[in-house]
């Protein structure tokens, strides 16, 4: 089942915000500022949490990276002291979790996370798409980010993992092959890869995506991640 709401208490840019979910597409529209971008990492925290060896909290330092690595500079400004509350709906199932602005780790015995093992029980696949293209930047970022602190959201990294799996087993389903061809055909090519470097491949060889226009970098990754059944036709 699908993520069905979410409800957020002083959190990053929302005092007191509730979103139910309608079944099949959801488009958030808003001015700038408003935390879009937030609440669809929320989201995404929240069905990576669904994997057991995923700490929610910890996951949503790795995503929204605050100063520090600090969840309490997560809690929406205010004078005083204040608490956070992130709760996410999946059908019955809600995972929560609370913590203050004191709280500096997101493994600190005063972050209270609820509905760990309900949560987990049925584990979510999904993939959020950062702003930033990173197939150019590819090579060798990786094995940087595991090694070492780099200070990059974890996003970054997420795509690129998704990027680089292998295509699926058995035969593509008739949806996938369809859209496939739709990207092909806009892009006039496949995405192919060597030692870590995506290219476009075309009747006229390989082109590497530091050559590429952005916005086909953006179809050469939804190409890679139907192929590999990390996207959904």
């Amino acid at each position: 089942m699908a993520l069905t709401g979410l409800q957020l208490k002083r959190f990053t840019a929302f005092s007191d915000f509730s979103l139910d979910f309608s079944p099949g597409i959801n488009v958030l529209v808003g001015a700038n500022g408003t935390g879009k971008t937030h609440l669809m990492k929320v989201c995404y925290a929240a069905c990576e949490a669904s994997k057991s060896d995923v700490h929610f909290v910890e996951k949503m330092i790795r995503v929204f990276l605050p100063s520090g690595w600090r969840p309490g500079r997560l809690v929406k400004r205010q004078q005083g002291r204040a608490g956070a509350v992130v709760e996410v709906c999946r059908g019955h199932r809600k995972l929560t979790a609370s913590f203050s602005t004191l709280v500096t780790k997101a493994t600190s015995a005063k972050v209270r996370v609820t509905g760990v093992s309900d949560w987990t029980r049925e584990p979510l696949e999904s993939v959020y798409i950062p702003v930033k293209e990173m197939l150019s930047n590819a090579p060798g970022f990786r094995s940087l980010y595991e090694n070492r602190e780099i200070h990059f959201e974890e996003v970054y990294a997420d795509i690129l993992r998704r990027a680089y799996l292998p295509v699926l087993r058995g035969p593509a389903d008739q949806q996938r092959k369809s859209l496939l061809r739709e990207l092909e055909k806009t892009m006039k090519g496949t995405v192919t890869v060597r030692k870590e470097e995506f290219f476009l491949h075309n009747s006229q060889g390989n082109l590497e995506f530091t050559l590429l226009a952005e916005g086909m970098r953006k179809l050469a990754l939804l190409w890679l991640l139907v192929q590999n059944g990390s996207l959904g036709a």
